[in-house]
């Protein structure tokens, strides 16, 4: 298996001062994560920026990754936005374990422009990025989807990655406005999404598996078994349960038939993986 989402940082990180993350402000390192590796039976993984949005953690997951081989590929940060991105792509490619860079993000989430990825510089910035062969991952609010549409739309040769299937509001029950706008988004081939972050869009106490259903099945419908992948999301999935229920749940909420591709086979296709 291959875990398509997870992450690695340091007790420092700022966005971990929130009082109700707590639980998971300390250090995750390689070691944990072989450790959650093991119990769980996935053999790669792929390695996502944590929220620090410098190149500085690109640089450092990429060496990290030379020498893990568990990490088959980095989604690194980078700024669509950035006048030096190609420069800074390329440099992240020469350096140590450059050959692992698969794909780049932003914290799109935290930009309060729904509309931010349908902007034409940020959409030139996600050309530049695509030329690149390099996959983008969105991690965005349900409501920023319908820009998504207009970037996947306007660049059908980009490779976009859904995080966390648009992190749907599955906490309150609401289904009907996530599946309008992620029916859109998945009407755009270039498009794939990962079954991931939705424990933690639930109730972090008391979530069970058919809380989280109806969003499962949505993806499956929209985007079909052919473009879903799985992720953990660890070590975030701490705070509602943790890496091995995410993934039991996971494995419920897809048919047996279509774990290959869900859990191994997506991933390597969308991340170049050998």
């Amino acid at each position: 298996m291959i875990d398509a989402h997870h992450h690695l940082w340091t007790a420092g990180y700022a966005w971990l001062a929130e009082p109700e993350l707590a639980p998971i402000r300390r250090d995750y390192t390689v070691d944990d994560l072989r450790q959650r590796l093991a119990r769980a039976g996935v053999t790669k993984t792929v390695l996502v920026e944590a929220g620090r949005c410098d190149d500085a953690e690109t640089t450092e997951f990429l060496a990290l990754a030379a020498g893990t081989p568990e990490i088959a590929a980095v989604v690194g940060w980078a700024d669509p936005l950035d006048p030096r991105l190609a420069e800074k792509l390329d440099a992240h490619r020469a350096g140590p374990g450059g050959a692992k860079l698969a794909g780049v993000r932003s914290q799109v989430q935290a930009e309060p422009d729904p509309g931010f990825l349908a902007r034409p510089e940020v959409i030139d910035g996600l050309a530049l990025i695509a030329d690149a062969g390099l996959a983008f991952d969105l991690v965005i609010r349900a409501e920023q989807i319908p820009g998504a549409v207009v970037a996947a739309k306007s660049l059908p040769h980009a490779r976009l990655v859904l995080d966390h299937l648009g992190k749907p509001q599955i906490r309150s029950g609401a289904l009907a406005p996530w599946r309008s706008a992620v029916a859109d988004l998945a009407a755009c081939p270039n498009v794939v999404a990962k079954l991931s972050g939705l424990v933690t869009e639930a109730d972090w106490a008391t979530w069970q598996v058919d809380d989280l259903r109806p969003y499962a099945d949505g993806a499956l419908e929209f985007f079909g078994p052919d473009r879903l992948l799985w992720g953990s999301d660890w070590p975030v999935v701490e705070l509602a349960g943790g890496y091995e229920r995410w993934l039991a749940a996971a494995r419920d909420l897809i048919p047996a038939d279509l774990h290959a591709a869900v859990f191994t086979d997506n991933a390597a296709r969308t991340y170049g993986l050998d």
